[in-house]
């Protein structure tokens, strides 16, 4: 079975007086892999990388390698100036890494020829696996399912955040086989794997770790019965977590079990007080 399988937790960025607290991601990372996470990511969208220095993003990957003790970590490559990226993609390198997550440059808007020649370029660079990020809701751009499948045939592309909502293109990938399709969108992560996807990177699944990966593998074992059960004891949550801009639902979540503080970075908001007596309910059930 390939490394990218299973239930991956992209970590928040705890933040106490707007300083990053080292302490508390580190409890974070341990808790995650201690209920059952295959692995971790650092800095993805949910980590709120573009709101923090570079500094501050070294030392948040420092952090969280050093709480994983070896488990698989793999780390966000973001953003839209290919010099930039192709400098951190050889910085990283050198680093125990088990992939990189690369979205489509946001913002600038390439054509499908543009993203192959990105993402070929940076998997070209990179000694670790490449997962691509298909998110066109954050870049604004989407990756047609000709141009993933391009994609699957560099050797050192091995896998998908697939967040791009097209049924057909998470089929696609499947039937393909070429590529692992992790679920990005956690609301799917059930219908995913019964197609046959490979796994999840799930925000929500800061909350009950445990009963994601019950999902996972119930599914992976064939008890279905088991395993719509588990998960549909999660939805309401999953519901509560996505329903405001991520990550400031799930900060909020942890707080409410006195885990992490509920801070955020500009232009970050925190959650609404509706939602917030919601999910202080729904984390106390």
């Amino acid at each position: 079975m390939s490394i990218f399988s299973g239930i991956w937790v992209p970590l928040v960025t705890p933040f106490d007086d707007d300083v990053v607290d080292h302490r508390a991601l580190a409890r974070l990372a341990s808790s995650c892999l201690d209920a059952g996470a295959t692995g971790l990511v650092a800095l993805g969208s949910t980590g709120e990388p573009s709101s923090l220095s570079e500094a501050e993003r070294q030392e948040v990957l420092t952090t969280i390698l050093d709480a994983a003790k070896g488990a698989p970590v793999i780390v966000g490559v973001a953003g839209n100036n290919v010099l930039e990226l192709r400098e951190r993609v050889l910085h990283l390198n050198a680093l125990p890494l088990a992939g990189i997550l690369v979205p489509a440059p946001y913002y600038v808007r390439p054509s499908q020829a543009g993203l192959i020649a990105h993402f070929t370029t940076l998997a070209d660079l990179s000694t670790h696996p490449v997962v691509l990020y298909d998110i066109p809701y954050r870049t604004g751009v989407r990756m047609e399912i000709p141009t993933l499948l391009s994609l699957a045939a560099h050797p050192n592309i091995r896998a998908i955040k697939d967040c791009g909502g097209s049924i057909e293109t998470t089929l696609a990938l499947i039937l393909d086989g070429r590529l692992s399709v992790l679920c990005g969108e956690d609301i799917q992560l059930f219908s995913t794997l019964c197609l046959g996807g490979q796994g999840a990177i799930a925000a929500s699944a800061h909350l009950r770790c445990a009963d994601f990966v019950a999902t996972y593998r119930a599914l992976s074992e064939g008890r279905i019965e088991e395993a719509r059960s588990v998960f549909h004891g999660l939805v309401p949550l999953i519901q509560a977590l996505t329903s405001e801009p991520n990550p400031a639902p799930v900060k909020c979540a942890l707080e409410a079990l006195g885990i992490i503080g509920h801070e955020v970075r500009a232009p970050m908001t925190g959650v609404s007080e509706p939602l917030r007596n919601l999910l202080a309910a729904l984390v106390e059930a």
